[in-house]
């Protein structure tokens, strides 16, 4: 272990031992400070990175097992939970449903990397809008939308994406640190993040806050009302991107070779296989269906999802077999997701997310304010405190819980609280400013292709117009189809 990492582990212990010692606020159950103890923990763990995630799920899942089934149960402190019952709070995120959503979604992703469907659709879009700089970058983030529809993991959609755009800029016969290598990387992560917003399946972090949505209010938001209220968003931000781009970065015309054959590379994968045709009709049935939950059938994203695996799963008329699978698929990611959840239900359940939101929002006047004001308010610490996070799935499990709390603690008003809740998860996707900020945003950076400062100079605007654009649609477009 790195020496860094030991002395940050070290910090996350130190802190949770401190929190844990410290006097217990009248208004906080001894459950809740020790929730609160586990959460510093986990933050302190995710911001700096010092053990993989999957480890630092196992520990936060062994943490909350023993401190809270030690603790004195919130509705009657003369009984204690028993670590049965804190085993069991902790695990809790492991039964729901958005975790099945995520794993059938990577087993989706995972059967467009066995088959090679990724990169077909990626170059054929490719191929079909020019080589002409603005056309690569219309086509970047045409290929990212695509993508979006049915590969849940933006570090994923970055990995069909990087190694494309590399090929492109080899064919061009220049070099990863030219301007139009820095031009069509950016683009792709850029347009990787605000698709994460656009579509309800297309990132991890989503689903999370779904499922502290469905527990605490009783809810599920359908893949076509996601696309209602978050679709308008992404497809401005991505006209946005578009103009950002072909203004901020300029590539020298007289380098770039005319005729460069992404089409050869398309012609290199062959014709389309038995296996990509077939996983063509599933991928276009679950979208299908994904799209219309809620008004042609009554099946729900999850159960159309686990529909869908268990087809590319049948012998004959499938795409793989488990033995395929199981080696592709990330669990790990499913792992921390999973505590993610738990840690996340654990804080409303003792109280401590209320005790947290109470002390810091409702202190500064959060809740006097006036809804844009709030959300403004909301958003812009959400924006500062995700420079920290290199997760945004962690940061969905941090932040959400505090932001239910609030609407919870605050009296019947003329909003929809859930509504509030999913506009600062849209947020917790703003990836736009820094390399650490996203995990695609890394993928992309270690090619070398794109300095910080590039990056930055394109996540500025992004992300200040991206917020405005938070704001205006809270005052009119969001109130108009009752997401607020």
């Amino acid at each position: 272990m790195k020496k860094k990492n030991l002395v940050a582990l070290l910090l996350a212990f130190a802190v949770l031992i401190i929190i844990i010692a410290l006097p217990n606020p009248d208004t906080l159950p001894v459950a809740g400070q020790r929730a609160l103890a586990v959460l510093a923990f986990a933050v302190i763990l995710w911001v700096t990175e010092a053990v993989a995630y999957p480890v630092s799920a196992v520990m936060i899942v062994s943490l909350l097992a023993v401190l809270i089934g030690t603790s004195p149960t919130v509705e009657d402190p003369t009984i204690v939970y028993g670590t049965k019952q804190g085993l069991s709070m902790a695990v809790d995120g492991f039964s729901s449903s958005a975790v099945l959503l995520v794993g059938g979604a990577l087993v989706l992703a995972t059967a467009m990397e066995l088959t090679g469907l990724h990169r077909r659709i990626a170059l054929y879009i490719m191929s079909k809008v020019g080589t002409k700089p603005g056309a690569l970058v219309l086509g970047t983030i045409i290929v990212s939308f695509v993508l979006a529809l049915f590969v849940p993991s933006a570090t994923a959609r970055a990995g069909t994406l990087v190694p494309i755009l590399l090929g492109i800029i080899a064919a061009f016969g220049l070099a990863k640190e030219s301007k139009l290598a820095a031009l069509l990387m950016i683009t792709a992560v850029q347009s990787i993040s605000i698709w994460n917003i656009g579509i309800k399946t297309a990132a991890a972090q989503n689903m999370v806050a779904l499922g502290f949505m469905e527990k605490a209010f009783g809810i599920d938001v359908t893949w076509g009302e996601w696309f209602l209220y978050a679709g308008p968003w992404a497809i401005l931000m991505s006209v946005l991107l578009y103009f950002v781009m072909v203004n901020l970065i300029k590539p020298d015309m007289s380098e770039i070779k005319e005729g460069v054959s992404i089409k050869k590379q398309l012609q290199e994968l062959g014709k389309i296989s038995g296996k990509e045709l077939r996983l063509i009709i599933i991928a276009g049935m679950l979208l299908l269906f994904w799209a219309t939950e809620g008004t042609l059938h009554p099946l729900d994203s999850t159960t159309i999802t686990i529909i869908a695996v268990a087809v590319m799963l049948t012998p004959i008329i499938g795409i793989f077999t488990w033995k395929e699978v199981q080696s592709k698929v990330p669990w790990g990611t499913l792992i921390v997701f999973a505590t993610g959840i738990s840690l996340g239900t654990v804080l409303l359940a003792t109280e401590g997310a209320t005790w947290l939101s109470s002390n810091t929002f409702e202190a500064l006047g959060v809740t006097n304010m006036s809804l844009v004001a709030m959300i403004a308010v909301l958003a812009l610490f959400n924006i500062l405190i995700h420079l920290g996070f290199a997760s945004a799935t962690s940061l969905a499990s941090a932040f959400i819980p505090i932001v239910i709390a609030l609407v919870g603690s605050m009296e019947p008003a003329s909003f929809n609280g859930p509504g509030l809740v999913l506009i600062m998860q849209f947020v917790i996707s703003f990836g736009f400013l820094l390399p650490v900020s996203a995990p695609q945003n890394m993928l992309a950076y270690g090619t070398g292709t794109f300095t910080m400062k590039q990056l930055l100079k394109s996540g500025i605007p992004l992300t200040v117009v991206g917020y405005l654009l938070i704001l205006l649609f809270s005052a009119t477009y969001w109130k108009w189809v009752g997401l607020l």
